[in-house]
C-alpha cells in the first residue's frame, strides 16, 4: 500500500499511468469517479446511489462538517518511514480505511459486490458486504474470506437467528448490525428519478437503459446473460425479491420492533466480532459497548435515513469522549471523499474510516480496476498529507494538530 499507483498532480508517475485502463488515466480524485458515473449510469440508478432523503440536508452537512477544522502542521519531522498500516479488530490492515456497505451495488456495476471484495482483498483493506446486496454472501465470502457482513436484522428473534446461522456458515468473522433503520428513509429523489426496489418495468426505465448503452451492455445485459435476474440475496436466511418486478414487494421484516434485547440476543448467538453501525448519540455508544459490541461505526447512513440527522464528524468527538481513553474501536462513515477527510477523523479520535459511494462509482466505471484505483488514490492522499502535517502513522495524528474554524 505504501507504493500506490495513483497519479499525482505534482509528480505524475508515467509508468504507473500506463498500467491503468485508459478510462482511469484522468481520474485523479474520488470526485472524478462520481462525474464519470453520472454519465455512465441511467438516471434512476445514479439517483439511488448519490441521493439522500427529503431535502438532502444531512447529505450536505456530512461534507460541510470537514470545514469545521483546519490543520496546524508540525515541521521538520522525519516522515520518510511513514506507514499507513492500521490494526483493527485483530487484523492488521494496509490503510486506515475500508469499503462501506452499499446495497444493490451489482445493479450499478457488473458483479459490483464481488469486484469490491476482490479489490479490497488485493489491497488488504476491509470490505463490508451489504445485507441488501444482489450477489449471494457465500460467493463474496469465497472471493474475500476477510470480508465483513452487514445485516439489517428483522425484529423477529427466530428470523434473526436463522440469518446469523447462514452468515456463520458462509464464513464471515465480523458481523455489522445496522441500527438506524427502524423504517426506511423518505427518499423522494428516488421516486422523482423513477427508482424503486424492486424496479418497475416501463417505458421510462427502458428509455433510461437505451440512452446509456455502456451500462446496458456491460452491466445489465451481461448480468442477465450470465447470471439471470438478480435477486436480493442476503436480506434474510433465504433468497428475497427480484430486482425487477411489476408486482413483487420486498419483505423488510418488523424492524421498528428492534431494541437492545435483540442486540443482546445477537451478541449471545454470534461468536465472531460484532460491530454496531448507525450510532450518533454518545449514550448509545456506551450501551453498545455494554452489550458486548466489539466496536461501533458512527454514522448517519450517508444522509439517507433521517433528514437533519447530525453529521457523524460533528458527533465523533463527543462519542470518543464518552467512551473514554483506550483502544475501543470507534469507526466512522458518511461523507468521506479525500485523504484529508480520513486524517481529520483520525485526529478526532476515530480508529478507522469507511467510505461508500466513491467505491460504488469506481466499480461502475471500471470494475475491479476502478475500485483498486480508488483505493490507491485515497491511500496516496493520506500518505502525502501525513508528511505535510508531520505524522509518521495514522495513530500519530492527533487533535493537537487541529484548530477549529468558526463560521
Amino acid at each position: 500500500m505504501d507504493d500506490v499507483a495513483a497519479p499525482s498532480s505534482s509528480a505524475p508517475n508515467a509508468n504507473a499511468a500506463k498500467k491503468l485502463p485508459r478510462q482511469l488515466r484522468c481520474v485523479l480524485s474520488l470526485d472524478d469517479f462520481e462525474d464519470a458515473a453520472r454519465r455512465f449510469l441511467p438516471k434512476p440508478i445514479f439517483a439511488y446511489v448519490s441521493g439522500g432523503c427529503e431535502t438532502n440536508r444531512s447529505l450536505r452537512a456530512n461534507r460541510s462538517a470537514f470545514e469545521d477544522y483546519a490543520w496546524v502542521p508540525r515541521v521538520l519531522v522525519d516522515t520518510a518511514a511513514r506507514t499507513l498500516a492500521t490494526p483493527l479488530l485483530g487484523h492488521r490492515y494496509a490503510a486506515p480505511f475500508g469499503i462501506a456497505p452499499m446495497g444493490i451495488s451489482a445493479l450499478s456495476a457488473y458483479r459490483g459486490d464481488l469486484v469490491q471484495a476482490q479489490a479490497a482483498a488485493a489491497a488488504n483493506v476491509p470490505m463490508i458486504l451489504s445485507g441488501t446486496s444482489l450477489i449471494p454472501m457465500e460467493d463474496v465470502a469465497r472471493a474475500n474470506p476477510h470480508a465483513w457482513f452487514q445485516a439489517y436484522v428483522p425484529g423477529e428473534p427466530e428470523r434473526i437467528l436463522k440469518l446469523l446461522d447462514r452468515v456463520e456458515r458462509a464464513g464471515f468473522g465480523t458481523l455489522v448490525v445496522t441500527v438506524d433503520t427502524p423504517v426506511s428513509g423518505n427518499r423522494e429523489n428516488n421516486i422523482r428519478a423513477g427508482f424503486s426496489t424492486p424496479l418497475r418495468p416501463g417505458l421510462r426505465l427502458a428509455l433510461d437503459g437505451i440512452t446509456h448503452p455502456g451500462w446496458l451492455c456491460k452491466t445489465a445485459l451481461r448480468t442477465l446473460l450470465w447470471h439471470g435476474m438478480p435477486h436480493f440475496e442476503n436480506s434474510q436466511a433465504s433468497r428475497g425479491a427480484p430486482i425487477l418486478s411489476s408486482s413483487v414487494m420486498r419483505d423488510f421484516g418488523a424492524r421498528d420492533h428492534l431494541n437492545w434485547e435483540h442486540l443482546a440476543l445477537i451478541r449471545k448467538r454470534w461468536t465472531g466480532q460484532l460491530v454496531v453501525k448507525g450510532i450518533l448519540d454518545p449514550r448509545d455508544a456506551l450501551l453498545a459497548r455494554e452489550q458486548g459490541a466489539d466496536g461501533i461505526i458512527v454514522s448517519n447512513h450517508g444522509g439517507r435515513q433521517l433528514d437533519g440527522a447530525a453529521s457523524p464528524m460533528r458527533m465523533l468527538p463527543k462519542v470518543v469522549e464518552a467512551l473514554g481513553d483506550g483502544d475501543y474501536p470507534v469507526m466512522i462513515d458518511s461523507g468521506f471523499r479525500r485523504g484529508n477527510d480520513v486524517l481529520l477523523a483520525l485526529a478526532l479520535g476515530a480508529k478507522f474510516v469507511f467510505v461508500g459511494r466513491p467505491f460504488n462509482y469506481a466499480g461502475a466505471v471500471a470494475g475491479e480496476a476502478g475500485v483498486r484505483h480508488a483505493i490507491d488514490i485515497l491511500a496516496s492522499e493520506i500518505m502525502r498529507n501525513m508528511a505535510l502535517i508531520g505524522a509518521r502513522s495514522p495513530s500519530g495524528v492527533s487533535r493537537s494538530q487541529l484548530v477549529e474554524q468558526k463560521p
